[in-house]
């Protein structure tokens, strides 16, 4: 909570030193983002690198078709719950959001920074992941302890360079995007479409769990909505968290209150607390269709391509990491590569996202307790 504070005040401190600051201050502010967005976009392939063989050489091996039924289970309702926020979104952030010369006209008149230092990242984003597939199954496969452990340690390197510099900085990251919009006056339209989206995305998150609860609670013969009231303390320990990793022990209460297994939610529960993130492709999606809607160069894609992009996603964010913004951070790369978002673009992403991390959280480990039901529905149908 306190970096949503923060992300906040980034947010208003920007847009007063674009508006009311010297444009020598102003542009102090876009030198320092410049700079920061550098280190962030070099920092991403290796984050999905180290992130995704680290996650697969850890898969456990002896879990049969437990664990195919859960991943499967956790993936599925991924690609759904993406598929339908953006048909959602589609249609309806195009209508409420603000005019699509919001970004362009920014761009156009945006301030220079005083210094520009460009970083090329080692390997791009599609590089990354496959890599991080092949390196991850081969360490599972041949028991490459070495690699394993220099893959660990790589992801925590990674790891604390996001906690120690680029998830703090961020703010300031907001603070020069927002300073820059509101430099050029197009700032209040641009929040126009945050306060859309951010409602869509909480709603849609909603409409999500009431339907996976309500499946999983006609299959077990169970009430959906007590399944769905024995959630709720893993709902609200996650807004306040902000982490899955952190919510696992409340998770676990409410999914053994609800009746699942105590040897399934042993399994399931820390499993899809890494691998289960519909509540944070909805939000993505959302986001992504609100910050295209804002600009006259891109066009919102079809169905044909956004099938692809949430595919995709549902496999990148595994390398999200356990800190808030992680799901995004780990798709920055894919918004930029499939669906052409440049700086300011992407900074958008970054904002949006982090303002309903919570939310997107706490959508994530309640929907968890769904697909444990379902699990152990199959578990039961089968021994």
């Amino acid at each position: 909570m306190k970096l949503i504070i923060k992300l906040l005040a980034g947010i208003v401190l920007g847009i007063l030193l674009g508006m009311l600051a010297p444009t020598g201050v102003t542009r102090i502010l876009i030198t320092i983002k410049a700079l920061f967005g550098e280190l962030l976009f070099f920092t991403i392939p290796l984050l999905i690198l180290f992130f995704i063989s680290s996650g697969i050489a850890a898969l456990p091996r002896n879990a049969g078709k437990l664990l195919g039924r859960s991943l499967l289970l956790a993936y599925s309702s991924t690609l759904i719950a993406g598929t339908l926020a953006f048909l959602v979104a589609a249609v309806v952030v195009p209508v409420l959001a603000a005019s699509p010369d919001s970004l362009n006209g920014a761009e156009a008149q945006a301030l220079q920074p005083y210094v520009t230092v460009t970083i090329p990242p080692l390997f791009n984003v599609m590089t990354a992941l496959m890599l991080a597939f092949i390196m991850g199954l081969g360490m599972a496969a041949t028991q490459a302890d070495n690699m394993r452990r220099m893959a660990d340690q790589g992801r925590d390197i990674i790891q604390w360079l996001l906690v120690k510099a680029i998830i703090p900085l961020l703010p300031v990251y907001i603070a020069g995007v927002f300073a820059e919009m509101a430099a050029a006056g197009t700032v209040f339209a641009t929040l126009q479409t945050f306060g859309v989206v951010l409602l869509l995305a909480v709603l849609m998150h909603w409409i999500w769990i009431v339907t996976l609860f309500f499946i999983a609670g006609a299959r077990a013969g169970r009430s959906p909505l007590g399944l769905i009231r024995n959630m709720l303390p893993t709902y609200f320990t996650a807004l306040g968290t902000m982490s899955s990793a952190a919510t696992i022990p409340v998770s676990l209460q409410s999914s053994k209150r609800n009746g699942v297994s105590e040897h399934v939610a042993d399994f399931t529960v820390p499993l899809f607390a890494t691998t289960h993130l519909s509540g944070s492709t909805v939000t993505i999606v959302s986001c992504a269709v609100a910050v295209i809607s804002m600009q006259s160069g891109l066009d919102i894609p079809p169905l044909s391509l956004m099938i692809p992009f949430i595919l995709t996603l549902g496999i990148v964010m595994l390398a999200a990491p356990g800190v808030p913004g992680g799901a995004v951070m780990s798709a920055v790369g894919l918004l930029g590569s499939m669906l052409g978002f440049g700086e300011t673009a992407l900074a958008l992403m970054i904002a949006l996202y982090m303002a309903q991390d919570s939310f997107g959280t706490a959508c994530n480990v309640t929907c968890d307790g769904a697909l444990a039901l379902f699990v152990d529905g199959f578990e039961k149908d089968s021994g």
